[in-house]
């Protein structure tokens, strides 16, 4: 599955992931308040097309009432599946009592799922982290208080919110609630999965039932493909040639112009440049022009300067 990831998981991205095996997919988190109050950049999170699916609607918010109308409203972008944020670390949402903040009052988490599942016409599922910090890890309650009000699913991500993203993800957690005799619904593993190996390991040693990737896939949405690959063969798929990066970096290109127009689709892929031609030696001074470009015909040119020159000389990656 692809994670829900914000500034990076929208209709662009998720279209070159799902032509590059991804199963499931979920849109950015959105806001509740955002939602309910008709805020544009909220509204626009809930564009899903067809080629996507199935898809999840991710929605975030510390008001039960709130989050109730955003659930209502997230149902009519017909989406398979409304999942909800118990995981975002960040100061401004988890210091509100939303995303991972909310794991500081399991009776409140409780009843906030109950309220959406009950209006709820789609599956339930949640995404969240083992707990605000090492002594407050109650994963496991967690998960039997999720699964008593109806949720269909849940994703853990093996860290802390007083991680954030350091340190390294803990399977052995999520592990411990995967095994326990009480946990009847499928629970996805999170965290530190950037390779083929490191997945079909996790999946063996903690015997979850699916994989979400969030960091792993990002400029490398060849992830998916290698991982089921390996899954099901014990075979490395080579990695993806010049060529095939290119590829994918036009095709993600054209998807952000179609989707948020001409300026703003072009300043949005400048964050992914650096990931798709990670490795490549020499590559900085093409990623400066290529930042630093406005036009499409003039980013379509550069992308055609790398093909020439980097697949002329043969440069490997590193």
């Amino acid at each position: 599955m692809l994670a829900p990831m914000e500034d990076v998981s929208d209709p662009p991205f998720r279209a070159v992931c799902k032509e590059n095996g991804a199963d499931l997919m979920y849109t950015e988190f959105i806001s509740a308040e955002g939602l309910i109050r008709d805020a544009y950049k909220s509204v626009q999170k809930l564009d899903i097309y067809d080629y996507e699916r199935p898809i999840g609607i991710q929605i975030f918010g510390e008001n039960i009432d709130s989050m109730r109308e955003a659930a209502r409203i997230a149902h009519e972008a017909k989406p398979e599946l409304l999942d909800i944020n118990y995981g975002c670390p960040v100061k401004k949402v988890a210091c509100k009592g939303a995303g991972a903040g909310i794991l500081l009052d399991l009776p409140k988490m409780q009843h906030m799922t109950d309220e959406i599942v009950k209006i709820s016409t789609l599956p339930v599922t949640v995404k969240t982290r083992l707990g605000w910090d090492d002594d407050t890890i109650k994963i496991r309650e967690v998960a039997k208080r999720l699964q008593d009000v109806g949720v269909q699913a849940l994703t853990i991500h093996g860290r802390t919110r007083k991680q954030m993203y350091k340190g390294n993800a803990n399977w052995e957690f999520i592990a411990e609630v995967k095994n326990d005799p009480d946990i009847h619904i499928p629970i996805f593993g999170n965290g530190d999965v950037d390779s083929p190996e490191v997945a079909l390991a996790n999946r063996n040693k903690y015997g979850i039932d699916g994989i979400m990737i969030g960091r792993g896939a990002i400029g490398y949405p060849w992830i998916f493909r290698e991982i089921k690959h390996f899954m099901k063969t014990s075979e490395l798929l080579h990695p993806p040639t010049l060529e095939e990066r290119l590829d994918v970096c036009r095709k993600h290109l054209q998807f952000s112009i179609k989707w948020k127009g001409d300026k703003k689709g072009i300043f949005e892929m400048r964050r992914h440049y650096t990931a798709y031609f990670k490795g490549i030696i020499g590559f900085k001074p093409y990623r400066m022009r290529l930042v630093e470009a406005t036009d499409v015909t003039i980013v379509n040119e550069i992308l055609e300067e790398i093909g020439a020159s980097f697949i002329a000389q043969n440069t490997l990656l590193v």
